[in-house]
């Protein structure tokens, strides 16, 4: 059978992915994958806007409440996942709309972003466990005691160097070994066809976007949601407790609360950097095809461009 095209349909926080891409859905009967590495967790559904039950039953969606809080999932687990829907949803004759923007999991459907290093449970702990004890420096520390050399590694990100940690504990080799190695592997999705857009909306109309978002996380119950998490295990030192909205209320909580303005302003902070990031990385790690300021439009003038683009003709058998 032709592969039909995968669509992906990306931009930063607060951008205006959710009803966009729902209404493209719409129009073709196309299934949404979710590309998020927040919205896997269960439970963490208000500080992740996770798509609503009354937005799931419009369009079929993938990629959501995978795991619990207390799990490990990463790119690794993600990408066979989706592979495995990309092909159920080609087998159903529709087509696949990939939303979102987490980076590793997004660059995924373009090329080779893990290698074939098996870390099990108790390398992972002890990388979790090092990271408790030891914070950022002790992960570096750990990682210069096996890997003198680390390339372009991004030593002032936690997760990037927690994972080049397990990995060389795990494999006995060097940062710059596993990444000759990494480089003559390909993509899972390296034969299928993609055609992707960037969301985009002009800077301080974004930062506006996602203090309003923030507003309405709290107005929802963001912090008894964290409570209730918190309840079941959630912590900063988890995965899912360092979350963007997540790892700020759990601090606030363990400090005695207080003022919640203090708290939106933390959370908004973290998210203007996080829209920072993000801003550039799309400019430099995925090919797009398009760019749609959604600013410079109304919204169903957007929706008409962006329908226009991610045409649809049924794969011939």
């Amino acid at each position: 059978m032709e592969r039909p095209e995968l669509w992906v349909l990306t931009g930063c926080t607060a951008v205006g992915k959710t009803e966009l891409s729902l209404r493209l859905a719409e129009k073709y009967s196309a299934e949404i994958l979710s590309c998020d590495s927040r919205l896997v967790y269960r439970g963490m559904d208000i500080g992740t806007a996770k798509p609503r039950l009354e937005e799931r039953a419009r369009v079929p969606h993938h990629g959501l409440d995978l795991c619990s809080i207390s799990e490990h999932y990463d790119v690794d687990r993600y990408q066979r996942y989706a592979l495995q829907k990309i092909e159920d949803i080609q087998r159903r004759g529709h087509p696949i709309l990939i939303v979102g923007g987490s980076g590793f999991y997004l660059q995924s459907f373009y090329r080779a972003v893990t290698d074939d290093v098996v870390v099990l449970p108790g390398i992972r702990e002890e990388v979790d466990e090092l990271f408790r004890r030891g914070g950022l420096a002790g992960l570096r520390e750990a990682l210069l005691r096996v890997s003198p050399q680390t390339g372009p590694l991004d030593l002032r990100n936690p997760r990037r160097v927690m994972r080049a940690l397990a990995r060389c504990l795990a494999s006995g080799r060097s940062v710059p070994e596993l990444q000759r190695n990494f480089e003559k592997k390909d993509s899972l999705f390296q034969s299928w066809k993609k055609r992707s857009c960037l969301l985009e909306r002009e800077a301080e109309n974004l930062q506006e976007r996602a203090a309003r978002r923030i507003d309405e996380m709290l107005a929802q119950g963001l912090v008894e949601e964290v409570r209730q998490l918190q309840r079941q295990g959630l912590s900063s030192d988890s995965p899912a407790g360092r979350a963007i909205g997540y790892r700020e209320t759990l601090q606030w909580l363990e400090s005695g609360c207080g003022d919640e303005t203090l708290l939106k302003a933390d959370i908004l902070r973290h998210t203007g950097q996080l829209i920072h990031r993000q801003r550039s990385w799309f400019r430099h790690q995925i090919p797009l095809d398009r760019r749609l300021n959604l600013d410079r439009q109304n919204p169903d003038e957007s929706f008409d461009i962006l329908s226009s683009f991610f045409h649809w003709e049924a794969p011939c058998c």
